[in-house]
C-alpha cells in the first residue's frame, strides 16, 4: 500500500489518535531511505533524522513516567523497565497494533523484501512518528501518544513477572523474617468493566505495608509487594 491520498493519511491520523497540522512532517516520518533514494530528484526527506529525535523524546517520557508513578522501584528497576518498553520489539509490535506499515512509502527493494513486517523499519517508523508529533503538537500531544499506546507494556511486565517478581521476593522475606505469609485483599474496584483499574493491599500479620494499583489484580498486587519491600528494607515497617 502506497500513501498517495489524503484520505490514506487520514486513517493514520485516526489510527494513531492525532491530528496533524503539518501535513508533511507525517509523510516525512513514514518515509524510508529507500523510497526517498529511488525519487532523488524530488528531494523528498526521508525519517531517519526524526528517528534520532523521536529516540530521545521516548526515554524522557518513559523515564519521566516510571519516575513519577512507581517511587517504590529502584534506580536498577526502573532502568530495566525501561529498556524492556523502549526496545525494538516492543516498540516494532506497538506499530504493528497502529498499522504503521500499510502506510510506510518504501522502496522497491524494501516493499519486495517484506519491509513493512520489518521489525527494525517498524521501530524506526514509530520513533520517528512520535518526533514528528513532538515537533508538531508539542511535549504534551507527544505524551499522551505514548502513553496511550505504548506504557501498558509496563503493565504487562508487572502482570507477567517479565522482569522482576515482588510478590516472590515479598513472601521470602516475610516467611524468613516474619514467619508467615503476605496476605493481599482487593481494596478497591473502579471503572467500567472492560477499563477498570484495581487497588490491592498487603499485609504481613495484621500489619498494612503497601498498596499498589494496576489495570489487573496480579499488576496492582505486583505493585504492592514492590512497596512492601521497600519499607521493610527501609526498616520503616511498625511492629511486626
Amino acid at each position: 500500500m502506497r500513501v498517495s491520498s489524503s484520505k490514506n493519511l487520514t486513517g493514520l491520523e485516526n489510527s494513531i489518535g492525532y491530528i496533524f497540522k503539518k501535513k508533511s512532517l507525517l509523510k516525512e516520518s513514514i518515509t524510508h531511505k529507500s523510497y526517498a533514494h529511488e525519487k532523488s530528484r524530488e528531494n523528498i526527506l526521508f525519517n531517519e533524522r526524526l528517528e534520532f529525535l523521536g529516540d530521545a523524546v521516548l526515554e524522557l517520557i518513559v523515564g519521566e513516567n516510571l519516575f513519577n508513578a512507581h517511587s517504590e522501584y529502584t534506580e536498577a528497576d526502573l532502568s530495566k523497565i525501561k529498556a524492556y518498553v523502549v526496545q525494538e520489539s516492543t516498540l516494532a509490535q506497538t506499530a504493528k497494533e497502529l498499522d504503521i506499515g500499510s502506510y510506510l512509502l518504501l522502496g522497491k527493494g524494501e516493499e519486495i523484501t517484506g519491509g513493512r513486517k520489518k521489525p527494525s523499519l517498524l521501530a524506526d517508523a514509530f520513533e520517528a512518528l512520535l518526533a514528528a508529533i513532538y515537533l508538531d503538537g508539542g511535549y504534551k500531544k507527544a505524551k499522551k501518544f505514548v502513553l496511550d499506546h505504548l506504557m501498558n507494556k509496563i503493565e504487562e511486565i508487572e502482570a507477567n513477572r517479565h522482569i522482576f517478581d515482588f510478590k516472590t521476593k515479598l513472601q521470602e522475606i516475610a516467611q524468613a523474617q516474619f514467619g508467615v505469609l503476605p496476605r493481599y485483599i482487593i481494596h478497591k474496584e473502579e471503572g467500567p468493566e472492560h477499563k477498570k483499574t484495581f487497588e490491592v493491599k498487603v499485609f504481613i500479620k495484621d500489619d498494612f505495608i503497601g498498596s499498589g494499583k494496576g489495570k489487573t489484580k496480579k499488576a496492582a498486587a505486583q505493585k504492592a509487594a514492590g512497596e512492601g519491600l521497600k519499607k521493610i528494607e527501609e526498616g520503616n515497617e511498625t511492629n511486626l
